[in-house]
């Protein structure tokens, strides 16, 4: 029985490492898991060493208070890995952090394969020189990345973007408002500030005095925030004192509810642009951060667009609102816009066509055919070992 160690950092990885588990077992009904996830992976029947919330940490500031804990948590991977010896080590998103213990899993032998490539593409592309030998197969969601990995000397493939099958496009309008009280062609928000302790907070605030311009404005807007158990609390306090009462959810069927019956979206930027897309819902994406980490990421940035549907796209499909543009008053006009203006709503669905496309793999789900390259390593270091 084949023992596969999953090692997710954050949210997103929690989801990926939960059909990642589901498709590998779909192909392998022998494996055994181990590892680090959260609730989506445990859903599944993983049981994780730690909290995954230990390591839910972003940007180059915020991460220094949290260092003692994830230096432990480190140590206790390690130690686990040493004890349970695993047939493979998939490390998931979560690249500064993940790197570390790709490197002691590679001289202790173990066969590695680090699934969602680091955006290196977009900024400090000098760090892919510390990536050659780290991994024996690299996964990327999205379509250019094998070729510009390739001319650097790294061997990956492309899975496909999960976005695909998430389920965000197949929400239900009618169920989310009979379930909430909300009129029938009342209007809906949804506001997504982040799944990380360390991010939400930055927008919330903004959030809150933007609904605030709204509710003179639009005063039968109702928003809603869908977001993860691991920040769900922070939100509930932070949004207590808005003038216009949010709905929470943390289902993943009421988030995908809330997409289909919202009429426009302010969004963090990352993958939820993506699932906003396949719900074909318009939207606006902004971000927040700290200013010293804001000024430093700016340095390094090489892409034009900051949104994934823009970068795809090649252009600016959506709106960009970020830091010193990311107020109260720019994004209330973009949200009446968007509301109002029906031929910006369509151009953006339109768009949102082509860039979904363009992340199909070759055949199959995304998570089959990262679970059929993961196995594809697994196999080979067990052919390896039996010639040797």
């Amino acid at each position: 029985m084949p023992l596969i160690y999953l090692l997710a950092g954050e949210a997103s990885g929690d989801v990926l490492g939960a059909r990642l588990i589901a498709a590998l077992r779909r192909l392998r009904p022998d494996a055994e898991f181990a590892g680090v996830g959260g609730p989506r992976m445990e859903e599944q029947g993983f049981q994780s060493l730690h909290p995954l919330a230990d390591l839910a940490v972003m940007g180059l500031v915020e991460v220094v208070p949290r260092l003692r804990t994830i230096n432990r948590r480190f140590r206790q991977t390690i130690a686990d890995l040493d004890r349970l010896r695993p047939d493979v080590l998939v490390t998931i998103d979560s690249p500064s952090y993940n790197r570390h213990v790709l490197k002691k899993a590679t001289a202790r032998g173990i066969p590695r394969v680090h699934y969602v490539a680091p955006q290196v593409w977009a900024w400090r592309e000098d760090r892919v020189r510390r990536y050659p030998g780290l991994w024996d197969k690299l996964l990327c969601l999205l379509p250019f990345e094998p070729a510009w990995f390739a001319a650097r000397g790294i061997e990956s493939a492309f899975v496909g973007h999960p976005v695909l099958e998430s389920g965000a496009g197949l929400g239900d309008a009618g169920r989310f408002r009979q379930r909430h009280g909300l009129g029938e062609r009342q209007p809906v928000l949804v506001l997504m500030p982040g799944s990380r302790r360390s991010e939400a907070p930055k927008l919330l605030p903004v959030f809150g005095r933007t609904l605030a311009i709204l509710a003179r404005q639009a005063p039968d807007l109702r928003p809603v925030l869908p977001v993860s158990p691991v920040v769900a609390e922070v939100v509930r306090r932070a949004a207590a004192s808005w003038a216009a009462p949010p709905i929470i959810v943390t289902e993943l069927e009421d988030k995908h509810d809330a997409y289909a019956a919202a009429g426009v979206a302010l969004t963090k930027s990352g993958t939820s642009t993506l699932e906003l897309a396949l719900a074909g819902v318009p939207m606006a994406v902004t971000y927040r951060v700290n200013p010293v980490s804001a000024a430093m990421a700016r340095r390094m940035i090489r892409v034009p667009y900051v949104a994934m549907v823009n970068l795809l796209a090649g252009r600016k499909v959506v709106p960009e609102l970020l830091q010193e543009d990311c107020t109260p008053e720019k994004l209330a006009a973009t949200v009446l816009e968007l509301l109002s203006d029906g031929a910006a709503a369509a151009s953006q669905r339109e768009a949102f066509l082509g860039v979904l496309e363009s992340l199909r793999p070759p055949a199959g789900l995304p998570s089959d055919a990262a679970a059929r390259e993961v196995l594809h390593v697994l196999d080979q270091a067990g052919g390896d070992r039996e010639a040797a």
